[in-house]
């Protein structure tokens, strides 16, 4: 990898959710940050504030197709990560984890650039051990509507770990748990923007199950401090990243109505096809190799939340 002060950075998936918030990190730090998206999930509004600007680029571009391009950084972030969008089209979605790894990495290859992989919790499937650590190997059904994603961000890792035992390429994979924060899609399906946007348009929120499955919530600033830690640190990963922070889905939804409109209602559905029960993040290694930990608590971060969905929705 070059050795110099500035990195030109490539972002996939730069102007979606998780990808803008980076675009946004690297550029207030005097980088140079190329930004590369399909726009199937991704929105140019996300960006628009550094379009023009000498030290971005915007190319729209699907990674499931090569690129030449020199670059120093690749943070590979391009993937629906939502149900609704990585079920609307399972074979793109397993297509986009695996060709669109396997693109990057040989860009990665072919320039000396080194890599991260946005990778996710839904490795771990519906996991057997709670807290779940890097070392669980997971419990995920290979044939079932989420299999398109968690089987591929699964083959995804598989690809790093092998350009980097075959070709020595700077491989770094960063394990994702649920995020959230400014920009989330109001249609993404995602439980916290489900519930926002609900509450906000005056609706029942929808509860599936009985909502005592969990999950732990990781605000999106905390999200790319991480990730940012992830690339420029020595560990290779996989390393978790998220917030340790349990809730149920009911106490979510409670806290969520108590902020927007207290006299709204549940409603509740069958839970979907293999949701989780359990989801919560081992942060040992994160802490220890990256000296990382999420610093916004859930209350925090659903008022930054709430009040960009009242401008976004209107």
């Amino acid at each position: 990898m070059k050795k110099c002060t500035k990195y030109r950075n490539l972002i996939t998936g730069g102007a979606g959710f998780l990808g803008s918030h980076l675009t946004d990190r690297l550029m207030e730090a005097g980088e140079e940050v190329i930004c590369l998206d399909n726009y199937f999930t991704g929105r140019k509004e996300n960006i628009i504030q550094w379009i023009g600007h000498p030290s971005f680029e915007l190319i729209r571009h699907d990674v499931t197709q090569p690129i030449q391009i020199e670059v120093d950084r690749i943070w590979h972030l391009a993937c629906p990560a939502s149900p609704v969008h990585y079920q609307f089209n399972p074979i793109k979605t397993a297509k986009t984890s695996f060709l669109g790894t396997f693109n990057m990495l040989g860009l990665a290859r072919r320039v000396g650039a080194r890599i991260l992989l946005a990778s996710t919790s839904e490795v771990y499937g519906d996991p057997e051990i709670h807290p779940q650590p890097e070392s669980y190997r997971g419990s995920v059904n290979t044939i079932g509507t989420r299999s398109c994603y968690d089987e591929g961000k699964r083959i995804a890792e598989t690809l790093c770990f092998d350009y980097q035992r075959m070709h020595g390429t700077e491989i770094r994979v960063m394990r994702i748990f649920n995020t959230y924060g400014p920009r989330m899609l109001p249609n993404d399906g995602r439980v916290i923007s489900n519930f926002i946007v609900q509450a906000l348009l005056g609706e029942s929120l929808t509860i599936y199950g009985n909502g005592q499955q969990t999950r732990s919530f990781c605000y999106v600033d905390d999200l790319i401090d991480g990730m940012i830690r992830l690339m420029d640190g020595n560990h290779a990963g996989p390393i978790n990243i998220g917030n340790p922070g349990e809730f149920t889905i009911l106490e979510l939804a409670e806290l969520v109505r108590n902020r927007i409109n207290p006299k709204l209602e549940f409603i509740k559905k069958p839970l979907p096809d293999d949701d989780p029960m359990q989801r919560k993040p081992l942060i040992a290694l994160a802490q220890q190799e990256l000296g990382w930990s999420p610093k916004i608590p859930l209350e925090e971060g659903l008022e930054k939340t709430i009040k960009w969905f009242k401008k976004a929705i209107k």
